[in-house]
């Protein structure tokens, strides 16, 4: 095929590009001799259809597939001679449209190249990375955050009214016009004002009750209730109250270890103060990842592909837009204009992702299927009793699991970057980490 440059304009190319029609025919008849053997037709043995009688009966379906073989064919090869890699896949249309079998083929190609990424000595970068340690107050902190979710109750004084939190323990009957139904009928049972585990409505009318009292409270089953034979009726649940406790935090113990799988309380703090100084290690390195990527966006400029820019900055105003109003859920809304703001920030993220690629690549960074597997895994517990309709999907998506692939890859040549940059760590309180982190945010 005979390529011509028409266009060499910063990183955008333009060519032109001529299938003769002896190169097309030869490409179609070399694919009908290929799927010839298996042929079969009427008057003829397997595999004997003659060529002539094939092209007549396949030809017209086979030329399509033989013009794509051939495009493609044509810009692999280009792009292997140039050296170049296009930001996208390139746009290549047809200009001969009244174009009749027996006619070469004229198209146009055109595309937004790569640019080429400057060398980066990544020993000049300085780094600095927090380091928090889990003080004793924060342990305490943690541990009675457990004690109150591990919370226990107590009995309110005698005649004390039912409120919002507390635990009402009592028997009780259901009826559905006046007739108690299967399930409906409970004895010493706990229940959590305003826990919303009844039906909707229950719950608010045992606010103001007290231990010894009967209360009828009056409710309606949901339409799309479980149970059909329930579901939109209205019923009656006669409730004696047998206590009304107050919630207390569980005390700190050994017991309190025990619930939380630790084997005494010194167990369960040296677990809290591990799992704090994981999640300052994991804040730190948000921190210094960005103080990396600053250094990084100061030592390197190069010209970046206008589409790739672009739909950087559209993306960005369309989640900035969503974010400022989350009632809207579809894209059902105005068109949305990037800001010179948006587009500064597609601008800085472009350049970064682009060089993070080829320093990734030259360090032969790669994503092991064993870490692939990780992400898909850890992605699939969103969906629970869907987990293996999660894995198909992303098996017959692979955009799906580049995006899965990709922050793993970014993080692997973080990394790297961090090897060689020359990286001082400093002691810093919680307070100073957040504070930090908070920065980052902003």
């Amino acid at each position: 095929m005979q390529v011509t440059e028409t266009l060499k304009e910063g990183l955008k190319r333009g060519y032109t590009m001529t299938l003769s029609a002896k190169e097309l025919d030869d490409k179609v008849m070399d694919k009908l001799k290929e799927a010839q053997p298996d042929i079969e037709m009427k008057g003829f043995r397997k595999g004997k259809v003659p060529l002539p009688l094939l092209k007549k009966q396949f030809g017209d379906k086979v030329m399509g597939e033989a013009m794509q073989e051939a495009v493609d064919g044509a810009m692999n090869a280009h792009f292997e001679e140039t050296g170049e890699q296009p930001a996208a896949r390139p746009d290549v249309k047809m200009t001969n449209e009244d174009w009749k079998p027996g006619e070469d083929v004229e198209l146009d190609m055109s595309y937004e190249a790569l640019p080429d990424i400057p060398e980066v000595d990544l020993s000049k970068i300085k780094a600095e990375r927090l380091v928090a340690k889990a003080a004793d107050k924060d342990i305490k902190e943690a541990l009675d955050n457990l004690a109150k979710t591990a919370q226990d109750f107590k009995d309110r004084k005698k005649g004390t009214k039912a409120k919002d939190g507390d635990q009402v323990v009592m028997d009780f009957v259901g009826r559905v016009d006046g007739e108690a139904f299967d399930g409906g009928s409970a004895e010493d049972y706990p229940l959590v004002l305003g826990s919303n585990s009844f039906i909707p409505g229950f719950e608010e009318q045992l606010v103001g009750v007290k231990a010894g009292e009967e209360k009828v409270a009056k409710v309606k089953f949901p339409d799309e209730y479980q149970a059909e034979h329930l579901a939109g009726k209205d019923a009656e649940f006669t409730c004696n109250i047998k206590a009304v406790k107050e919630p207390v935090a569980a005390e700190i113990n050994d017991e309190l270890a025990e619930k939380y799988g630790a084997e005494n309380l010194d167990a369960l703090k040296a677990q809290i103060g591990e799992k704090l100084e994981a999640e300052y290690s994991g804040a730190a390195r948000a921190v210094m990842k960005r103080g990396i990527l600053d250094e990084l966006d100061k030592m390197v400029s190069f010209e970046l592909p206008p589409s790739m820019v672009k739909a950087e900055a559209d993306s960005i105003a369309h989640q900035l837009w969503h974010d400022e109003n989350p009632d809207v859920e579809g894209h059902d809304h105005p068109e949305i204009e990037p800001t010179e703001e948006h587009t500064k920030l597609a601008e800085r993220r472009v350049r970064l992702g682009l060089l993070l690629a080829e320093l990734g690549k030259k360090a032969e960074v790669e994503v092991t299927d064993a870490e692939m597997t990780q992400a898909v895994m850890e992605q699939a517990r969103q969906y629970p009793g869907q987990e293996r309709e999660f894995f198909e999907f992303v098996q017959q998506n692979p955009q799906m699991g580049q995006q899965l692939r990709a922050p793993i890859f970014e993080e692997k040549v973080i990394d790297h970057i961090v090897e060689q940059a020359k990286v001082t760590d400093k002691e810093v309180t919680k307070a100073k980490l957040e504070k930090a982190v908070e920065a980052l945010e902003e």
